[in-house]
């Protein structure tokens, strides 16, 4: 049967074969100036600030945020949609993933890599993954791992939570089953495809909390509901939502249910497996302090060489501008390739272009850097639809048809910008 992906990738097969793009790289095909690019954001029914796909697309081309990738856990078929609407609109799309592991030697040592509450959790995300549209048997396997564990998880902590209404004397009648229809109702999704996160959990019951509780008794339903006074204004649905998380949903709080996650190893062949660079993101001072795992970057650097990652992320709204620089100047100087997004994987909805924190400018040394890495992202995709070599092979390791980092960084670039470019025009522009 064919998968609503494939639309797009026969698109982008159709731009160029691999012979004509590197000719068309070769004579300097690209877009004019540097176009605007994100990286990473959830699209639903991953818990995401947009309602729909169209309407992230749209808010894409007004802002002109010309390539976008999307970066969902666990069930990809919203991809689709999501490279249907991008042709519409003249965005090039990306597609990613993104999963959360375990570094086991890291969690036994107490090291933080880049969660700053869970030592040896790692989250890794892959770019350029074409594999989505038809995943491999181990492939398949792992994502079903992942979606078992998950769903076990979240139906005992839907369960928790709401005993713990129920002893405040709030009576949501919340299951999972009724978590999931909210999410099916709100973003006309498939059933199948919804992976449930803490924040859909938290969102449910603070809806409900709003509709059995008028907003002057509020303060007090939620002192019940924490043992403790609430912070929030009565009627502030998204920082409502944000303490029930706090106070329910994690570590030593009474709804918490241990996860059971991939072992870095695991993760990092799901990636391969689905023919994607594997991506860290990086914390940096998103976090204070700076996890360890993260500093000083050399470091930080040659533990994702050791680790057969050579494509790091950034997401500049936590990060200071003189952060920020630091870090990507110098893992670019290293070779690694990088990218920034916004994640948008909360209910604001901020603007797409990657911005650091209180909208301060991300350098404009550092936006060249992150559209270099995109440019990298579009030629792996596009070369691994015609079944050749990638940025990396299938086990993680650079390309080897170039002598130096800098060579297999500079001409991967060269390549997506001449992919874009033809994208572009083949979109009207």
């Amino acid at each position: 049967m064919p998968h609503p992906l494939d639309r797009t990738f026969d698109a982008l097969r159709g731009l160029a074969a691999p012979d004509e793009l590197r000719r068309m790289a070769a004579e300097g095909k690209a877009p004019a100036g540097r176009p605007k690019c994100n990286s990473h954001i959830h699209l639903p029914p991953n818990f995401s600030a947009f309602e729909s796909v169209e309407q992230a697309v749209a808010m894409a081309a007004e802002q002109h945020v010309r390539v976008l990738g999307v970066t969902n856990y666990y069930d990809h078929r919203v991809y689709g949609a999501f490279g249907d609407a991008a042709r519409g609109r003249g965005v090039f799309p990306l597609f990613g993933l993104e999963i959360i592991s375990l570094v086991e030697p890291l969690v036994r040592a107490g090291t933080l890599i880049n969660d700053p509450n869970n030592p040896g959790r790692m989250y890794i995300c892959g770019k350029g993954a074409v594999g989505v549209a038809a995943p491999s048997g181990r492939a398949a396997e792992l994502l079903g791992a992942i979606r078992r564990n998950d769903t076990e998880r979240m139906a005992e902590m839907v369960r928790r939570t709401a005993e713990v209404f129920v002893a405040a004397a709030l009576d949501t009648g919340l299951d999972t089953d009724a978590v999931i229809d909210g999410i099916v109702e709100r973003h006309g999704c498939l059933r199948d495809s919804v992976t449930l996160q803490e924040r859909h959990i938290a969102q449910a019951f603070q809806e409900a909390l709003f509709r059995l509780v008028p907003a002057r008794e509020r303060p007090a339903a939620l002192e019940k509901l924490y043992g403790k006074q609430s912070k929030c204004e009565p009627e502030d649905a998204v920082k409502i939502q944000g303490e029930l998380r706090s106070n329910l949903l994690k570590s030593g709080r009474p709804a918490f249910v241990e996860e059971t996650f991939l072992s870095f190893e695991q993760a990092h062949e799901l990636i391969l497996a689905l023919e994607a660079i594997p991506c860290y993101p990086t914390l940096a001072d998103g976090a204070s302090p700076i996890c360890e795992f993260e500093t000083p970057v050399d470091r930080l650097v040659g533990e994702l060489r050791g680790r057969n990652i050579h494509m790091a992320e950034f997401i500049p709204t936590r990060n200071t501008p003189e952060v920020l620089g630091e870090y990507v100047r110098a893992m670019r100087a290293a070779g690694v390739a990088v990218v920034g997004g916004t994640e948008h994987n909360t209910l604001s909805l901020i603007g797409l272009e990657p911005t650091c924190i209180g909208g301060a400018a991300v350098p404009d040394d550092v936006k060249d850097i992150f559209w270099e890495g995109m440019c990298v992202c579009a030629a792996h995709q596009l070369l691994r639809l015609y079944g050749e070599a990638g940025f990396v092979d299938g086990s993680g390791r650079p390309n080897t048809d170039y002598a130096t980092a800098e060579d297999r960084i500079a001409a991967f670039a060269k390549l997506g910008a001449a992919a874009i470019q033809m994208y572009f025009e083949a979109c009207g522009e």
